[in-house]
């Protein structure tokens, strides 16, 4: 069989920012360029991935700052993602951290929901949600009981999708607990080509991502602040002018940073700063590849990617004498740049591609055989 024949739909949560799963729905249209794509929200300006890809959105497209705050429209999902119909496709591969996996599909039609976590606001970042995310207060007023809600639809949603893959071994693990559903797991990609080694390191560390509580750049802020050494510090976010008012001036805000920057960014640091928990993780890949190793918390995804002493240092607790002590160690250490990018190959797009080919073909064809 030739999955790439297979008549394709593509679902995901919303098109707004590109990140690590919008990375990932950029290889699944690359697998499947003839897809169309179904999404909530659709910010074509910032996502010019996407800019030749045929995009259907829902109605929250044209609600009220809908491009910037989709966090203010939560409740509306679960409908958003039922009205669209995904009649004729043989496979609609859903990408998910939210609510796309609830679609309803026709019984011919095999659902596979790469998931990248189960719905953290609903589960068990819930709490953290609602008091950490500035939004306005009457709409904070009513998130606990939205969130009420969508979590029992959440639960319903997940029985309608036919397998499920996860991005890591932590997320089906979280999969297993909230879904009560078996998970296989393909890893997230890089493509270890955009990136390079250079000749030498310089005498900063770096941290990328968006400033938002979980992403701990606080505990960043408060380790360089006791430390001597550089950081540049790549994004935007929320926390942004809290942050900036209690660095010090070895700590550098960049701010947003062109792609081919970032690269030179990542090639040239000591090491990649990476103290959350993540369900996977592409920033630690993406320093990998760049022969760059990577300070990391001893949990989620970045157990899967990151190995002691050959590609990075973990620390064992958020805080600041744990962070401060592996900086220290990675300081001592002795890297090896080309056996961390070998490291990353390991995550590259063409593995990506070549096991979800195998996992599509493997899948429908059970599910014809199933249907006849």
């Amino acid at each position: 069989m030739d999955v790439k024949k297979l008549k394709v739909a593509i679902v995901c949560d919303w098109l707004t920012n590109f990140a690590g799963a919008e990375r990932v729905i950029q290889v699944m249209h690359k697998m499947f360029p003839g897809a169309p794509i179904y999404t909530s929200i659709f910010n074509a300006e910032k996502m010019k991935p996407f800019e030749n890809a045929v995009v259907h959105t829902s109605f929250i497209q044209h609600f009220p700052k809908a491009k910037t705050k989709h966090q203010w429209y939560l409740s509306f999902y679960p409908l958003a993602f039922e009205q669209f119909d995904l009649s004729g496709y043989d496979v609609v591969l859903s990408s998910c951290h939210s609510a796309s996996k609830g679609i309803i599909t026709k019984p011919e039609t095999l659902h596979i929901c790469y998931c990248h976590s189960p719905m953290r606001y609903a589960w068990d970042n819930s709490h953290e949600y609602i008091r950490s995310y500035k939004m306005p207060w009457f709409i904070k007023r009513f998130i606990p009981r939205a969130i009420h809600k969508v979590r029992m639809w959440d639960r319903l949603a997940a029985d309608r999708v036919d397998y499920f893959l996860a991005n890591s071994d932590f997320v089906k693990k979280r999969i297993k607990k909230y879904y009560r559903r078996d998970a296989d797991v393909i890893h997230p990609m890089v493509n270890v080509s955009d990136f390079y080694v250079s000749k030498g390191k310089k005498d900063y560390y770096l941290a990328v991502g968006r400033f938002t509580p979980y992403k701990k750049f606080d505990l960043i802020v408060d380790a360089f602040n006791e430390l001597p050494y550089k950081i540049k510090i790549v994004g935007t976010g929320v926390q942004e002018k809290e942050l900036k008012a209690k660095a010090k001036s070895n700590i550098e805000f960049l701010g947003f940073v062109p792609d081919d920057q970032v690269k030179d960014l990542y090639s040239n640091a000591k090491a990649l700063i990476f103290p959350q928990v993540e369900d996977f993780g592409i920033t630690p890949l993406e320093a990998m590849s760049s022969g760059t190793p990577v300070v990391a918390f001893n949990q989620g995804g970045a157990l899967e990617t990151v190995v002691e002493g050959e590609t990075g240092i973990f620390f064992e607790e958020q805080n600041v004498p744990h962070l401060k002590a592996a900086i220290e160690k990675c300081e001592a250490a002795k890297w090896d740049s080309t056996k961390i990018r070998n490291h990353a190959k390991k995550f590259d797009d063409s593995v990506f591609e070549k096991k979800l080919y195998e996992y599509i073909e493997k899948r429908y064809s059970e599910w014809n055989k199933k249907l006849s």
